[in-house]
């Protein structure tokens, strides 16, 4: 679950709605037209996290707070199961499943030097890397598809969180401001692109049970945040 700051209140975004925005945000990518695996590509990017969908649905608390637990501040059990859960899914497409499996690898590279993570590194590389095999394609390929996933994904997620700052991946900047997302060297052709995900609204304030917070979310209005995409000059 992605905890949207909005006032008082928060807006709750699925992880899988975050992909989705992601891969209608990717395609628009003026070096993605000419990917002999573009389909297989934007499919990643859709799916990157499908395994969430079962989270997302039963959303918790951070128990020490009692504020809702977004994806990452949940327990790390549930970080190291969805990722395999979403490979199995996407098993039957093994170049999108070798690029999903990458992704996990690369967004927890900050967690190699913790032993607990050790069982899903290696989980997450075999599965990677027998995905590779699967598809006949080499690792450097995949390394050059897997950055429209990565890009796709920071995107997203800047304007899904509404996070201050910026942040940086290869040579682009991504970066918020107001309700406007601005990538830094444009990769999209000079276009603006219209932004647009659902979101339930909730109280801002912690919850006192699980129960309650589920609840909560089972009766709460949907609201579509609305933004704008585009790129500037280096």
């Amino acid at each position: 679950m992605i905890v949207r700051p909005a006032h008082d209140d928060v807006h709750l975004i699925t992880q899988p709605d975050h992909a989705r925005l992601a891969a209608a945000i990717i395609e628009h990518h003026v070096g993605l037209a000419s990917r002999p695996r573009r389909d297989a590509i934007l499919l990643a990017v859709t799916e990157h996290d499908n395994g969430w969908a079962e989270e997302d649905a039963a959303p918790t608390r951070i128990p020490a707070t009692g504020y809702i637990a977004d994806f990452i501040s949940v327990p790390i059990a549930v970080r190291h199961r969805v990722w395999p859960r979403a490979i199995q899914r996407l098993e039957q497409t093994p170049w999108t499943a070798a690029l999903v499996a990458h992704h996990a690898v690369i967004v927890y590279d900050r967690f190699r030097i913790e032993e607990e993570w050790d069982p899903f590194f290696s989980g997450m590389e075999a599965a990677r890397d027998r995905m590779v095999r699967a598809s006949g394609l080499s690792f450097e390929e995949l390394l050059s598809d897997y950055e429209f996933l990565r890009l796709a994904d920071l995107i997203s997620l800047v304007f899904c969180m509404a996070l201050d700052g910026e942040l940086r991946y290869s040579e682009w900047t991504v970066r918020l401001l107001g309700d406007r997302v601005v990538v830094t060297p444009d990769p999209f052709g000079g276009v603006t692109i219209p932004l647009e995900i659902r979101a339930r609204v909730l109280s801002g304030e912690p919850f006192a049970s699980d129960a309650d917070l589920r609840a909560a979310v089972n009766l709460a209005p949907i609201v579509l945040v609305r933004g704008t995409l585009s790129g500037t000059a280096p």
